[in-house]
């Protein structure tokens, strides 16, 4: 959060920085508002549903680099870390395919309810040998020998690090604000729930996306 606050103070340095409370975009403002590249302001922090050996929740941590385009077209590049400024990648993570707007979302004037449907592509390039060695052992069956810098698709396939079943197509239900030139999805559910299920759809804002320069 702090490097959210720093990001707001040097982005308005010299001048008022207002957030407006009525935001009450259309449907069409959003998607326009939207297009093109986005960037995370800092490395991020997540729970998760495996726990430490103490019984606290394990985080993770992330930076996201998403794009839409026309035809609600996205892709977005996760780089999962075992560290929490970035500086040991373990994972990125490339998916592609289409936004299914559901709606408004009742968290903030102008939210709508999207369902990200990757049915394009699902990509893994592991970074860290640490991660390899664990492929190799869990996720060899149907899949190359995992390497490091190697990318395999993951697209219908059973993976199941990542719960994933022979044949599915994978979709998160999420949610999109605009605001302030800041672009903001869902944030994880406390007890490490993914985005699943229609019912596992987030209540609450992440911290944002910015626009890549």
């Amino acid at each position: 959060m702090k490097q959210f606050i720093d990001y707001l103070l040097l982005r308005n340095k010299g001048k008022t920085f207002v957030i407006s409370k009525n935001n009450n975009m259309t449907l069409e403002e959003t998607k326009q508002s939207i297009q093109g590249d986005w960037v995370s302001i800092a490395p991020e922090l997540r729970p998760s549903i495996i726990k430490n050996a103490d019984g606290n929740m394990k985080p993770f941590y992330l930076s996201r680099v998403f794009r839409y385009s026309a035809g609600d077209k996205f892709e977005l590049a996760v780089i999962n870390s075992a560290d929490p400024y970035g500086k040991a990648p373990l994972v990125k993570i490339l998916i592609k395919g289409h936004i299914t707007w559901q709606g408004e979302h009742p968290i903030a004037e102008g939210a709508q309810k999207v369902d990200y449907i990757a049915d394009e592509a699902y990509e893994v390039t592991p970074l860290h040998q640490g991660f390899v060695d664990a492929m190799n052992q869990i996720a060899s069956t149907g899949f190359n020998k995992w390497e490091v810098n190697g990318t395999q698709s993951v697209m219908g396939k059973a993976f199941a690090p990542f719960g994933l079943a022979e044949g599915q197509v994978y979709a998160e239900y999420d949610l999109i604000y605009v605001l302030n030139e800041m672009l903001f999805w869902g944030a994880r559910n406390v007890d490490g729930r993914n985005f699943d299920k229609v019912e596992n759809r987030p209540t609450n804002l992440q911290i944002p996306l910015i626009r890549k320069k």
